[in-house]
């Protein structure tokens, strides 16, 4: 049970946090004593200057006042308003502490209003807590901090997850226990804060000790988040939970985790448990079992074991994988479809040693080396590694790694100029198409002449093919230009050069091949229209008196331009034999539609269904 003291003040706290975040606390805190913030501000200024090496000053609440008061035996005369002052110093600075406080008092002596000084060193910090102070150490935590260097943000996360903590379990909470570099002295404003929560558990009967250990850490973690944010510090929560029944056997077989967090430990809350067990330590009364004695002589004869199983992985695994991988996106970006391991070494020395002549053979041989190392191990005809072949092993493919980084660039400039000559070629292709052979001046001459100047086409293409011609011809860097530029990269800078103009080059390349697809798409659609004209060209001709009509054949129908003056429009179903309007749209997509051969039907019922509708009229065909 929670005695009626440890219940009060956990309520006490609680009120302080609850509906606000510690942000939000400590504005209502500056507000109650901005009065005494000009003379805190100043003795911290003048005191760091000469005792560079305090750990944390800070000011308490004034809900705590009476705590710290009937703790060191402060006697003010009635009314006096004081305001307390926490100064908190490493261990190892103790005999500084007198000097401290006669410096200290000097510089407070006579300022309005009055500052009462308390100064602490780590371990008597600690001592509070030990003695069963624990309002007092909350008070100290949840104080306003004017100086710190890690040890009171992250006190304060801590207790603040300690309440929450508290509120939920209430009495199932055995211990509440502080560990670490915060206990040793050593915490930074980054430091992780390591807590360790022991809940029992003896009474839990609807639940495996497995399922609640589940359940309780998914609760206790997340109020550890929700801590850190309460108590707007860097300091992040790492909390170990312990049920009570395993962390008994733990104690008792003196795991060396356990036996460390009970010699170490600060409790910042304990129902009687945690201090019996440190003073157990102390008096040499926890000692391992002979089991736990066999079991940890055990686990220290399978550190060579487990030694030289580790380095067979590495070999085996990770850098067996490490190579194979990498090796395969070359080949797949190269264009060839993903390879088996065994196939890549064999893939990677015909195409780009002997093919290419862009890698060095002498990097094949490093891979090939580890797959029949690999190979070996698995086939069990390799049974160890050393750690000097582990050692050499590594610099081989540090090497081959770097290599294979250059060989991806050597790929995709490659890459990039077929990329061109395919979008070259197809370009070509078309303007061939559309004006017949000629050279490639005279090609393009005639582009601009019955395209370009005629505004058939955007001005722009042209701009656009001249520089599709200009990185065509210019041919992609080789290998030995390649590793020299490489190799002269002495500096940051020049390196940071040479990827900026690699980063502008690979953007001028994709500018381009989106404008070139899209000259593409415009010439492709030229031609298409243009075929489509020369099957109209021979067109056939209804006359009739002084107005001239026109009648073009698609796959299903037959459309009419009584008119060519005029834009309406008659269609002719072939198959249902129907006369109906039509429009300039639906022409225009039958004649897109339709660009297969169509074979010319002129029905005597169409004929007849024409004449009731327009009258009489001549045809003419190849007019």
């Amino acid at each position: 049970m929670l005695d009626e003291k440890k219940q009060g003040s956990e309520e006490a706290y609680e009120k302080m946090l609850k509906g606000q975040d510690i942000k939000k606390m400590m504005a209502e805190l500056k507000k109650k004593i901005e009065e005494a913030k000009k003379v805190v501000d100043s003795f911290k200024e003048k005191i760091l200057k000469k005792y560079s090496f305090i750990s944390a000053i800070s000011l308490l609440p004034p809900e705590a006042s009476k705590l710290i008061e009937e703790n060191e035996e402060v006697e003010k005369e009635k009314g006096e308003k004081v305001f307390h002052v926490i100064v908190i110093v490493p261990d190892e600075n103790i005999k500084d502490i007198p000097k401290l406080k006669v410096d200290s008092i000097q510089l407070v002596k006579d300022k309005k209003p009055k500052l009462w000084l308390h100064f602490y060193t780590m371990s008597s910090l600690w001592q509070v807590s030990l003695d069963s102070k624990y309002e007092l150490l909350d008070a100290i935590a949840l104080s306003l901090p004017v100086y710190d260097t890690g040890i009171l943000g992250s006190l304060r996360v801590a207790t603040i997850h300690k309440i929450m903590i508290l509120k939920k379990f209430e009495k199932y909470v055995v211990s509440y226990v502080l560990a670490g570099s915060v206990v040793r002295g050593e915490a930074t404003k980054t430091s992780d804060v390591d807590v360790y929560i022991v809940i029992d558990d003896t009474d839990v009967k609807r639940m495996s000790r497995l399922e609640l250990k589940e359940r309780l850490r998914a609760i206790i973690y997340s109020y550890a988040m929700e801590a850190n944010e309460r108590a707007n510090a860097k300091n992040k929560l790492s909390p170990q939970i312990y049920i009570l029944t395993e962390f008994w056997e733990a104690v008792k077989d003196a795991h060396p985790v356990i036996f460390t967090f009970i010699r170490d430990g600060i409790p910042l809350y304990d129902r009687g448990a945690f201090m019996p067990w440190k003073l157990l330590l102390r008096m040499g009364k926890i000692k391992p079992s002979p089991e736990a004695i066999d079991m940890f002589m055990a686990l220290g004869e399978k550190v060579i074991k487990t030694v030289k199983a580790k380095l067979n992985d590495i070999v085996t695994e990770d850098i067996y994988w490490g190579v194979i991988t990498p090796s395969q996106a070359a080949l797949m970006l190269y264009g060839i479809a993903p390879p088996t391991p065994k196939e890549t070494v064999k893939l990677m020395n015909e195409i780009f040693v002997e093919k290419e002549h862009i890698l060095e053979k002498k990097y094949v041989d490093t891979l090939k080396k580890i797959v029949e190392l690999y190979k070996g191990y698995e086939h069990q005809k390799v049974k160890q590694v050393s750690g000097k072949e582990v050692d050499s092993l590594i610099e081989q493919v540090s090497a081959y790694m770097e290599r294979l980084k250059e060989l991806m660039d050597q790929i995709s400039e490659k890459s990039k100029h077929r990329t061109l000559l395919e979008m070259y070629d197809s370009v070509f292709s078309l303007l061939t198409k559309i004006f017949g052979k000629h050279s490639e001046k005279e090609i393009i001459d005639l582009f601009r002449k019955q395209l370009v100047d005629k505004a058939l086409i955007d001005k722009r293409y042209s701009l656009i093919i001249e520089r599709l011609l200009k990185k065509v011809k210019e041919k992609p860097k080789s290998k030995k230009e390649k590793s020299s530029r490489v190799g002269k990269k002495q500096k940051q800078e020049k390196q940071n050069v040479e990827k900026k103009k690699e980063t502008a080059t690979t953007h001028e390349f994709e500018l381009l091949r989106k404008s070139t697809l899209e000259l593409l798409r415009e010439l492709r659609e030229y031609v298409e229209r243009k075929e489509v004209l020369e099957k109209i060209k021979k067109r056939i001709i209804i006359k009739q008196k002084d107005k001239k009509g026109e009648i073009i054949p698609s796959d299903k129908s037959l459309f009419i331009i009584p008119d060519i003056t005029k834009d309406s429009i008659l269609k002719y179903n072939l198959d249902k034999k129907t006369l109906i309007e039509s429009t300039r749209d639906e022409l225009n997509s039958a004649i897109l539609k339709n660009q297969k051969h169509v074979t010319l039907q002129l029905p005597l019922d169409f004929l007849e269904k024409l004449k009731q509708k327009i009258g009489d009229f001549m045809v003419l065909f190849g007019e």
